[in-house]
């Protein structure tokens, strides 16, 4: 499954986004700030990039300069030639206008993930914090220890750390790892969540999976130490 990391301050053309490229089979990673994006970008390797101009702090172009390796789609109310010809001089591999139609955008990804098959982060480590996981061997480790994990466990992990600073809803949650897990519903996810803190915090006694009430669950970005 391929990964396209959707970088724009505006929630509602993220969220379209977001939710039409799950639809079309993508796992989707998010940033809304050119800072954030940079960040994002430390710790996963997306197959595709779409990136607004307009950002807060550091600007689009600003982290277009960031990214090696990586097709580069801009999405932007710009629609100056000059500024298409600019960018697309300095890297980026294709220019988007908005407003865009949404068949035309998808026909242009999937014409720049056919051009850049090596992109693939499928089988890549990722990294957050201490933690390492590799989709290749289903190993995870904390501070160089490995952690056993279910199957279950560790597609529950991997999902989160693939979008490590994103609140993940239960029910996102399990409509996007149903295709490692089938097994897991909605009355055993708790135990899973639980079960799967536990193993982390064996390994170096932090907390590192956090509850947002009543919506779901995300990677915490500064591991505490639990309250004994």
């Amino acid at each position: 499954m391929k990964t396209i990391a959707v970088i724009d301050d505006d929630i509602y053309i993220g969220n379209m986004l977001e939710e039409v490229l799950i639809n079309e089979g993508y796992r989707v990673l998010r940033a809304y700030s050119g800072t954030e994006a940079v960040l994002l970008l430390s710790t996963q390797t997306p197959d595709l990039v779409l990136l607004d101009l307009m950002l807060p702090g550091m600007d689009g172009e600003q982290v277009l300069s960031h990214i090696q390796g990586i097709p580069v789609i801009i999405l932007s109310a710009k629609a100056e030639v000059d500024d298409k010809v600019r960018l697309l001089l300095v890297g980026a591999a294709d220019y988007v206008t908005k407003p865009f139609q949404v068949k035309e955008l998808l026909a242009r990804i999937t014409v720049q993930l056919r051009l850049h098959p090596k992109a693939s982060s499928e089988n890549s480590s990722i990294s957050f914090g201490q933690i390492v996981l590799s989709p290749d061997t289903h190993n995870v480790t904390v501070q160089g220890r490995s952690v056993r994990l279910t199957r279950t466990e560790f597609a529950i992990l991997k999902k989160l750390m693939q979008n490590p600073r994103q609140v993940i809803t239960k029910t996102q949650l399990l409509n996007e790892i149903s295709e490692d897990t089938p097994d897991c519903m909605e009355s055993s996810l708790k135990v899973h969540i639980s079960n799967l803190r536990r193993k982390l915090r064996e390994a170096d006694g932090k907390d590192h999976i956090e509850s947002v009430w009543g919506i779901g669950f995300k990677m915490r970005e500064e591991p505490i130490f639990p309250i004994s």
